[in-house]
């Protein structure tokens, strides 16, 4: 027997996310683009990576066909009556005594108006897996929409339950549900930022697709297994991709995954492990905003690790769209951090901001010559992901291309490459230039950034620290670097910066002892409004 644990149930805000509304997007971004219906098999079939890679090369030589609709009673179902329904615990696949993952379904219906298909395999034949309404628990206005018996046409999507922060208890770990969205859990975290199988053609001249997985294939994990390993096929108008993924659930929970990509037309730009977030406001931007927390953010920076340094990329909820770019040859890393973890840097109760993972992605062999392209939209309520990320290749795609690559994700509060050696950039604040107390000067701006790591600790008296600085767009009016009194591992520097008049004001910063350097390069993009 195992004991299920809402630890990681969404909220209706994270809720909504999942449910496809995950990007403020509105005048973005083009509405969920459907994609090519899978067949069911009436019995078991051979299966194996491999056969999944040829069927996507084959699908892609053949003219896209969007998927059936699930139509009524399904998409009868409103807001309240989704989430209302359950998986039946003891319907859960792969339950028993050994178990180590049990496998629930989503729901059709309300937004999911298109299903998925999924396979059990088991030494190496891969078994289609139907379920009905007895496998779900519904609330009283559901129930009279959806009567006993009804064979479901497929789920929207699925969940991995394991026991991820007790022996005792199954916690939700990853869950799959809307095009090709995903999101995963450390111990002790609660889901906050998502990931996507791919971008296509994000905030360009092209109108963007959103890839959708129409299949999963999930490989039954022998008895006492932790590992879970499971396929998936993805489609868009313009691609066909075979998926594996390897889910190690701990600490910090590891996704491998592997990506066969083939071409059906012309893509501008591929975006590879795209993130989506939420950044609201923070110490660094506070904006307009009215109220008694001092922190909303899912994610707070951006990190970029490469050979010759760490980038820490602060967030910022911006008055327009805006766009930064890292050229990153085969980096080491790339995610998106949540590094404040105190409760009193929010004070939210029911949001427990300091509980979301951080995700870190670890491209595994070379990815060649790219970029990390990280997007920030306007946003006035915090149930918008309003942040993205992504790598993308220096070229774009033709139809008929085939491309491979492979990564691995670190979800988790202190996720590998999250943090480096040197010291970290432990907060950025920002205010009106000038001397406090006096009458600010508008013409600037003031950005203040403590460094802080055992580095300092060691620095002997005679040592010096000095600051690297480089501004584009604008001018340094003046800095001042000094240790803060009271913490030995501790540096401040205050810049004061103004705009050339340029739309965005690109700054960059760290700490040296001499040729040695001592903290992660700290960036930020000032729009001045």
């Amino acid at each position: 027997m195992y004991r299920h644990n809402k630890f990681g149930s969404l909220s209706r805000r994270s809720f909504l996310q999942a449910s496809g509304s995950a990007l403020a997007v509105t005048a973005l971004l083009s509405s969920q683009t459907n994609a090519d219906s899978v067949q069911t098999p009436p019995t078991a079939v051979p299966f194996s990576f491999e056969s999944l890679v040829q069927n996507a090369r084959q699908l892609a030589s053949q003219t896209y066909t969007p998927p059936a609709q699930v139509g009524a009673p399904f998409t009868d179902l409103d807001y309240d009556d989704y989430r209302n329904i359950r998986f039946r615990e003891r319907h859960a696949l792969w339950a028993g005594p050994a178990a180590r993952a049990v496998l629930h379904a989503y729901h059709p219906g309300w937004l999911f108006d298109s299903t998925v298909a999924l396979f059990d395999v088991a030494d190496g034949m891969a078994q289609p897996l139907r379920f009905s309404s007895d496998d779900f628990i519904y609330g009283d206005a559901a129930l009279a929409k959806i009567p006993d018996g009804t064979e479901l046409p497929g789920v929207a999507g699925f969940r991995i339950n394991t026991p991820l922060n007790s022996e005792f208890q199954f916690d939700e770990t990853l869950s799959f549900l809307g095009a090709s969205y995903f999101r995963a859990l450390g111990a002790g975290n609660r889901y906050g930022l998502s990931a996507r199988g791919l971008a296509v053609n994000t905030a360009i001249s092209e109108p963007e697709e959103f890839p959708r997985f129409s299949a999963f294939w999930l490989e039954r994990p022998q008895p006492g297994q932790t590992q879970v390993t499971f396929y998936a096929l993805l489609q868009s108008e313009s691609v066909a991709g075979a998926y594996k993924f390897a889910l190690t659930p701990g600490q910090t929970t590891v996704m491998d995954v592997s990506v066969e990509l083939f071409f059906r037309s012309d893509v501008e730009q591929l975006g590879v492990a795209p993130l989506t977030s939420m950044y609201l406001f923070g110490a660094n931007d506070q904006g307009g905003f009215d109220d008694y927390r001092p922190r909303v953010h899912d994610s707070e920076a951006l990190i970029v690790n490469t050979d010759r340094e760490t980038l820490y990329r602060v967030l910022n909820n911006p008055p327009q769209l805006a766009n930064s770019y890292f050229a990153a040859q085969s980096p080491r890393s790339f995610g998106l951090v949540q590094r404040h973890r105190s409760f009193d840097d929010y004070l939210d109760a029911e949001a427990r901001y300091e509980l979301r993972p951080s995700l870190m992605v670890e491209p595994q062999g070379d990815w060649g010559d790219g970029t990390i392209r990280l997007i920030e939209i306007p946003s006035d309520l915090e149930g918008n992901d309003n942040i993205v990320a992504f790598w993308t290749y220096d070229r774009g795609f033709k139809a008929g291309d085939h491309t491979s690559f492979s990564y691995r994700m670190h979800w988790g509060s202190a996720p590998a490459g999250a943090s480096s050696d040197l010291a970290r950039v432990a907060r950025t604040l920002a205010g009106a230039g000038g001397v406090a107390g006096v009458k600010p000067q508008t013409d600037r701006r003031k950005f203040v950034i403590d460094f802080e790591g055992a580095v300092f600790a060691t620095l002997a008296a005679r040592d010096t620290v000095s600051a690297n600085i480089n501004i584009t767009n604008g001018t340094l009016a003046g800095h001042v670097l000094q240790r803060v009194d009271g913490h030995a591992d501790m540096w401040r520097l205050v810049l004061e910066v103004t705009a050339d008049g340029k739309p965005a004001v690109e700054l960059r910063a760290d700490l040296v002892n001499d040729e040695r350097k001592l903290t992660e390069t700290w960036t930020y993009q000032w729009l001045k409004e």
